[in-house]
């Protein structure tokens, strides 16, 4: 299977999951009137919101190869996981501040809310779902690259996978946060801590989509792979048979699933136009095999 496809079955996971549980997050918010299930009903339609753009950008970011675009269209992928980013900071970090401000001052409790708690609750299943999923492609792909999970998160070129992760874990502590602030309202008869649990939600937000927006921006301009992949991209070249020294090496990341590697290769004075042809063949077979997000290979060759 394509990383590309198993990045579209991560993210349409997780948007199915969030839509039903915006849906039920809603009706219960209304009825209870709480701050803090309004709030997580809010997120979840910002996380459904987020994963159809994030569904855009694998897709776009998919497109092959044209005469304008003639190594792909892989950044757009970026720049579509970049306004997703951006939404989920604004619109579901902005309204859960805002209306948990509201309810602090406002200062109301409404004692029905029982079905907030079992809402709660299911949505914690459908989200630890989709959490699975995601965690089982970002670990895989971890294994591809003989990292840990947690280097691979910060470093990851498939920020659609990153951001399903991130936002699911961000859902997680989320509705143990609107949890809390319902239980401990119910007991004190307070508002405070409704509206505190919404506010905390909207920080917690705004931390996620700042980080995501941050990772797409630095992509999208244009990024070099994480300095641990480029000592392994040297190994290999100078590995190659001739090759006696890599002089500079350049990497770009060109899609969620696309990297460019040239480099500046000097060879051994006795080797042929012929060898310095095999080498560059053999340059891009093993760094494919190795890497399979190495798309494209360039040797630049000179002699000594």
């Amino acid at each position: 299977m394509s990383e590309g496809g198993e990045s579209t079955r991560t993210v349409v996971v997780a948007g199915a999951a969030n839509l039903a549980v915006a849906a039920a997050k809603a009706i219960t918010g209304l009825l209870s009137g709480s701050a803090a299930m309004l709030s997580e009903a809010v997120h979840s339609l910002a996380d459904t919101t987020t994963e159809l753009l994030l569904f855009v950008a694998v897709r776009r970011g998919a497109a092959p190869p044209d005469k304008s675009h003639p190594f792909g269209h892989g950044r757009s992928g970026f720049l579509w996981a970049l306004v997703a980013a951006g939404f989920t900071f604004v619109a579901g970090g902005g309204f859960a501040v805002t209306h948990g401000v509201h309810t602090i001052i406002r200062g109301e409790v409404d004692s029905h809310v029982g079905p907030s708690f079992a809402v709660l609750g299911i949505a914690f299943v459908l989200e630890s779902v989709s959490l699975i999923r995601g965690l089982r492609q970002a670990l895989g792909e971890a294994a591809g690259f003989r990292i840990g999970l947690l280097r691979y998160l910060r470093y990851t070129i498939n920020t659609a996978v990153k951001a399903v992760v991130f936002e699911d874990m961000a859902a997680l502590i989320g509705l143990v946060i609107a949890a809390l602030g319902l239980g401990l309202t119910v007991v004190t008869g307070s508002s405070v801590w409704d509206g505190s649990s919404s506010v905390a939600i909207g920080l917690l937000l705004f931390l996620v989509g700042a980080n995501l927006v941050s990772a797409n921006a630095s992509l999208l301009v244009g990024h070099g792979v994480p300095p641990r992949l480029a000592d392994r991209i040297l190994e290999e070249l100078s590995a190659l048979p001739k090759v006696e020294n890599v002089d500079q090496l350049f990497t770009s990341v060109i899609g969620m699933s696309d990297v460019m590697v040239a480099a500046r290769v000097t060879f051994t004075e006795a080797a042929t136009a012929g060898e310095v042809t095999a080498a560059a063949d053999e340059a891009k077979r093993r760094l494919s095999r190795q890497f399979p997000v190495i798309r494209y290979v360039f040797l630049d060759p000179t002699k000594k």
